[in-house]
């Protein structure tokens, strides 16, 4: 059984815990520290979207279609669908030669309630551009350029790329093997499953994950094309960290805050990873029962606060997401959700 990473405390007393594991390892492949079963394999969901943005950079799709920092870091993002995010997904498909039509995602309303909420009253439906994994799946459709030779052919690019999400696509074989080249982890044995976006999702241990992330962080081990692209992806969320995430999510205040030092992406179902550039390590969470913003975001705020020197300034604004003040109806104090004293003392001693 996995130990608790995070408490909620209503007043003095513990209502409920989350269970759940932690790999720490550094770039050379070595457990710096390991908490719970960091074994068993587990869907990363949306955790490896820049372990998927790879080919994008690699390819020199990137560079043809020259795509700027917000469009890069698109690619790596799970994103709110604010009208920026959606401006900037097409701007992306529009310097391939395409458009939405092409994307295979699916559709879903933004989840800022009020960008939904005008949408709504102006008559208006979510397309596939609002999908929060739009940015990666235009990730996917730049780099088929190259896969066809960079022919302009915009009817021919619509037909290459038709069904893309599937795993024997040329698309999408470079994307799984992008996965097992920085996770060293074998796809073909993997258990795999069908993830929100459509795409194959493999399930891979926190180890592994982990190991991937220090990697990304500081290249070591990372062929050339995936050590230039990771350092070029790093740099574009770090400078336009609104895309990864959007108006008040925990990456893009994380990274709008300590740009180029950490480099942090959550998945669905209470996964959580980061790469760490000058400490070289790299550190994948899975949270047993899958929460997120109450548990995964809390562990990872306590992680970065044990990794990073801080500032004094910095230090209180991560205490603020490892150790969340709860609030009732009326704004009066109610409890909190901490970070666990255990996952605490652990990450002091590695």
């Amino acid at each position: 059984m996995n130990p608790t990473l995070v408490d909620v405390m209503r007043g003095d007393t513990l209502e409920s815990s989350h269970a759940g594991a932690l790999a720490l390892v550094d770039a050379d492949g070595k457990t710096v520290l390991s908490i719970g079963d960091i074994a068993r394999p587990i869907f990363p969901r949306s955790a490896v979207k820049m372990l998927q943005a790879l080919p994008l950079v690699e390819s020199d799709a990137a560079d043809r279609l020259q795509l700027d920092d917000n469009e890069l870091a698109l690619a790596c993002a799970s994103h709110s669908g604010e009208p920026e995010h959606v401006r900037i997904a097409a701007s992306m498909l529009a310097k391939a030669g395409v458009d939405v039509s092409v994307l295979e995602c699916g559709s879903h309303w933004s989840r800022v309630e009020s960008v939904a909420r005008a949408m709504a009253e102006r008559g208006e439906a979510p397309n596939a551009l609002h999908n929060n994994c739009s940015g990666k799946h235009a990730g996917f459709i730049c780099p088929a350029c190259a896969l066809r030779g960079w022919n302009d052919d915009a009817q021919g690019l619509r037909e290459f790329v038709k069904g893309y999400v599937g795993p024997g696509h040329a698309v999408m074989r470079e994307v799984t093997e992008a996965l097992q080249a920085t996770t060293g982890f074998d796809m073909a044995s993997a258990p795999q499953a069908t993830d929100g976006c459509s795409i194959p999702t493999f399930a891979i241990p926190l180890r592994h994950l982990a190991h991937a992330f220090a990697r990304l962080g500081s290249g070591v081990g990372l062929r050339e094309g995936h050590q230039r692209a990771a350092k070029r992806l790093r740099a574009a969320v770090a400078a336009a960290p609104l895309m990864i995430g959007g108006s008040g999510r925990f990456d893009t205040r994380v990274m709008q805050r300590l740009g180029e030092r950490v480099f942090c992406k959550v998945g669905a179902e209470g996964v959580y990873c980061a790469g760490f550039p000058q400490r070289g390590v790299g550190v994948a969470i899975k949270v047993d029962d899958g929460n997120n913003a109450r548990a995964a975001e809390v562990a990872m705020a306590a992680v970065i606060e044990a990794l990073l020197p801080l500032n004094d300034d910095d230090a209180v604004f991560m205490r603020s997401l490892s150790d969340v003040t709860l609030h009732n109806w009326n704004g009066i104090e109610v409890g909190a959700i901490r970070a666990s004293e255990g996952l605490r003392q652990a990450l002091a001693a590695a």
